[in-house]
């Protein structure tokens, strides 16, 4: 028989990889949402860390049911199942974490040629006037460099899209000469962002994994204690 405290220490922890498992969801749910509006501006991996993100964290509940039923039942195959599931989930968020870490310097690449590509289509089509719009009004910016930019993708001279501007009084146009445009270019403007994201997709990542690995080590250590107990019987 094992002791309660041992019991109710494994249980915590098991409470505590269950939170990871929220995290992750939150944390990949909250990305791709953020982002949906980007889209036309990512390439599919970026949005593959997310989903991933979702999918462990899904998986880490499953994992976290046979711990509790080890811990309850003083089962010694069902919490060294725990362990080993567990391991292979930190090893792979550590090696998503590091990835994502890696990673962040492809992040201006893709964002530079994704929106020069889009920008051509602007006036030809609405689901790229649409991201264009969202991130101009969110990030402040206007253009690729500038708001300079648009006339070389058609826009008559000094005219910009209105979302270059904070706001438009009603009966007008945005121009360059507006007071109330956005100077800044968004590419600059959507690289720092997506490689502040990029680096806290990492940082939750390699986070949760320390804490799960914590976990492994002390399922491990009442997995062991519970063969003693069933040795010495």
């Amino acid at each position: 028989m094992l002791k309660p405290l041992d019991i109710i220490i494994f249980i915590n922890i098991i409470a505590a990889v269950i939170i990871t498992g929220i995290v992750l969801i939150a944390v990949g749910t909250v990305i791709l949402v953020v982002y949906s509006g980007y889209n036309n501006f990512m390439d599919s991996w970026f949005f593959a860390a997310p989903v991933l993100m979702i999918v462990i964290g899904a998986i880490v509940f499953i994992v976290s049911f046979f711990g509790c039923c080890g811990a309850v039942k003083e089962n010694h195959c069902m919490i060294i199942t725990f362990s080993v599931l567990l391991l292979l989930i930190f090893a792979l968020e550590l090696g998503a974490g590091i990835a994502g870490y890696m990673m962040r310097g492809e992040v201006r690449t893709m964002v530079e040629n994704r929106l020069n590509t889009t920008m051509k289509e602007y006036s030809t089509n609405n689901d790229i006037r649409r991201s264009w719009d969202i991130m101009q009004h969110d990030l402040e910016c206007c253009g690729m460099i500038g708001p300079t930019d648009w006339a070389h993708v058609g826009f008559a001279e000094n005219t910009v899209p209105n979302s270059c501007c904070k706001e438009v009084p009603e009966g007008s146009k945005c121009d360059i000469n507006s007071i109330h445009i956005h100077l800044s270019g968004c590419m600059g403007n959507l690289q720092s962002a997506t490689e502040h994201n990029a680096l806290i997709l990492g940082g939750v990542g390699i986070g949760i994994a320390i804490i799960q690995l914590i976990g492994v080590i002390f399922a491990c250590c009442l997995a062991r204690s519970i063969r003693r107990e069933y040795e010495t019987v």
